[in-house]
């Protein structure tokens, strides 16, 4: 009997890897999955992070926006209730901003009180995420103004042009601008590159035109979950569609926002979906992302193409979050986590 039961089984294996294999020939059906109920974690995640994986579902997620215009007065009323809570932030983190331009781009300096003397030859280059069409002027900061507070770094934050002002490759343009005009006084090994969402696409973007312009590789990289595919490939575009409470679709706002900002352009080109990038000679890389994000998949592919062209790469993924949750607070304890595994990554890889 047992015999029997071995061999039933035996060919039972056989049979669904038969299957497998024959369904690796043709295009497999799609996985149905029911409506289910999604109660916030509560393991290895604080309370303050609790109430904001927990909150209802972005209400502007559907902004469908159709021109520069349009996605520019959302941003403009969006962004002065940002820069309201600034001042308090900028006090919390112990840094001064200052605006200024750098061959003709506008920017945000933001030095820390106190620097530490293995921090006082480095500089930061911050690009802010948004979509391609959020967050302008000082709103923009508020990432860099924590990287700055929690790392003891100088940070420089690109105020790119975004539409209706200018399109696609503007926002790329402006940033590389910053990295040449730094490089001007400060050797590349001690440069860092860092953004997150639309940001985090740019800062794999500006790493692609330096390479393809020549130009030395920053000491170092953090992506944050990036925008790595604007085509909108990837898994977790659809297990955490309706999950994500900032993003939630894949047709929402942030696509509508890069279909403007491309203006046409193909949105595979890999200034858009860095992703299909050639990413060898790329430099140390972290990457930080979240179980609910609705851009994990985007993150976690961009570090496998990382990992297989041999490039030191660190995969940060936190429990529960949706889009970029783990910067949307600095009085969030996974925001210090976070911020403080970046500042420690650069403190490594800078300077090397």
């Amino acid at each position: 009997m047992n015999s029997r039961r071995s061999i039933l089984f035996a060919i039972s294996i056989f049979a669904t890897s038969a299957t497998a294999a024959s369904a690796a020939d043709s295009s497999p059906a799609p996985l149905q999955e029911p409506t289910k109920s999604l109660p916030p974690p509560t393991a290895d995640v604080s309370k303050p992070m609790q109430a904001i994986v927990g909150a209802p579902l972005n209400p502007d997620w559907d902004k469908l926006w159709k021109t520069g215009e349009e996605a520019r007065a959302f941003a403009e009323a969006q962004a002065a209730k940002v820069v309201a809570g600034l001042p308090a932030m900028r006090a919390r983190m112990d840094v001064s901003v200052e605006p200024s331009t750098m061959d003709g781009v506008r920017v945000y300096i933001v030095t820390p009180k106190s620097i530490p003397p293995e921090n006082r030859d480095k500089v930061l280059i911050h690009v802010h995420g948004g979509c391609y069409v959020l967050f302008p002027g000082e709103s923009g900061a508020s990432e860099a103004i924590m990287m700055a507070g929690f790392g003891h770094y100088k940070v420089i934050s690109v105020d790119y042009r975004m539409p209706p002002e200018a399109y696609f490759p503007a926002a790329l343009e402006d940033a590389v601008a910053v990295y040449k005009a730094v490089l001007r006084t400060t050797p590349a090994k001690n440069i860092g590159f860092f953004g997150t969402s639309a940001g985090g696409a740019l800062t794999l973007e500006m790493t692609l035109r330096a390479k393809e312009q020549g130009l030395p590789m920053p000491g170092a990289i953090a992506p944050g979950t990036p925008m790595a595919d604007v085509t909108k490939t990837g898994d977790s575009f659809y297990t955490n569609e309706k999950v994500d409470n900032v993003l939630v679709s894949r047709d929402g706002f942030c696509d509508a926002g890069a279909r403007i900002y491309a203006n046409g352009h193909d949105l595979k080109d890999p200034l858009l979906s860095p992703v299909y990038g050639d990413m060898h000679g790329f430099p140390p890389a972290i990457l930080t992302t979240g179980t609910r994000d609705l851009l994990l998949s985007n993150t976690v592919r961009v570090h496998r193409k990382l990992r297989r062209a041999g490039v030191v790469a660190n995969l940060n993924v936190f429990e529960g979050e949706s889009h970029a949750q783990y910067q949307f607070d600095d009085r969030v304890p996974e925001t210090k986590e976070a911020f403080g595994e970046i500042s420690h990554f650069f403190e490594k890889h800078l300077g090397n």
